[in-house]
């Protein structure tokens, strides 16, 4: 990395101001949500829910990259309509996947953080297009990519015109089968050391097991992650896919407790 000048390296680290709210280092950010939109109702019962609990992002998968072809693949416009409405009536932070080059003048009018998922980190088209976009860009690392290659697809989207990166570890594939991916808690502090960007963890992908899901997320946040990202439902078990990473309210309100004491480690 050294040989490498990133213009995200040097300088005081990215402050990311967004309807109100800020995301960057000293700013604890939660987004919480389903990973897939169903219907506008449930989607709206979660958010409440979530606000209720003082959360200002919620997330939702509009456009699912699936393994198989025979997977639910996400109800499109639709489920964009469905997310600004939601965030009309609540004054709630969108979030949501894009997935493609073509979608992104669309999804952007929707949504207010545009998503790229990890088996998009290396389309350079699109980071390309996404650093013509005035919307903040969560970039998920790929699951086979080093940090350097993590980082080189940020700087596409930063040099391309769009500095409102925010990078997201999302787990690594290893040779363990046991959890879904391996999570990188080391990348939070080598994305600290290495760059000025915000670094969120979503532990919900990189383990594919709610029952982890709790410890993953305080362990990021001892480390030093500006946030989390996490799916979250009313009624896990029931949700369209993913719903063994998912997780319910109840145990979203353990995270967030438990993260209250271990924020004063930063202080």
């Amino acid at each position: 990395m050294k040989d490498i000048k990133l213009k995200h390296q040097n300088g005081k680290p990215l402050e990311i101001k967004i309807k109100g709210q800020k995301i960057g280092r000293g700013h604890y950010t939660m987004i919480a949500g389903p990973c897939t939109i169903e219907n506008h109702e449930d989607l709206l019962a979660i958010a409440v829910e979530l606000k209720k609990m003082g959360i200002h992002f919620f997330r939702g998968g509009a456009y699912k990259m699936r393994t198989s072809p025979y997977n639910f693949q996400g109800l499109g416009k639709k489920g964009l309509e469905f997310m600004k409405r939601v965030a009309d009536e609540t004054g709630m932070i969108s979030v949501s996947e894009v997935v493609s080059t073509e979608d992104v003048e669309m999804i952007k009018e929707y949504v207010d953080i545009l998503q790229v998922g990890t088996r998009n980190m290396s389309n350079y088209r699109l980071l390309l297009r996404l650093g013509k976009v005035n919307n903040p860009i969560i970039l998920k690392r790929g699951f086979s990519s080093t940090i350097e290659e993590w980082l080189l697809a940020a700087e596409h989207i930063i040099e391309a015109g769009n500095s409102k990166v925010i990078l997201c570890e999302r787990g690594i594939r290893t040779y363990e089968t046991y959890t879904r991916y391996t999570l990188d808690i080391s990348a939070i502090p080598a994305i600290k050391e290495l760059s000025n960007l915000p670094i969120i963890v979503d532990p919900s992908h990189s383990s594919g097991r709610r029952e982890m899901i709790k410890s993953l997320s305080w362990a990021a946040i001892a480390a030093g992650a500006d946030g989390l990202l996490i799916e979250t439902h009313f009624s896990p078990d029931k949700t369209v896919c993913d719903s063994k990473q998912t997780i319910d309210l109840e145990m979203l309100k353990d995270i967030i407790e438990g993260n209250k004491k271990l924020l004063n480690l930063w202080d």
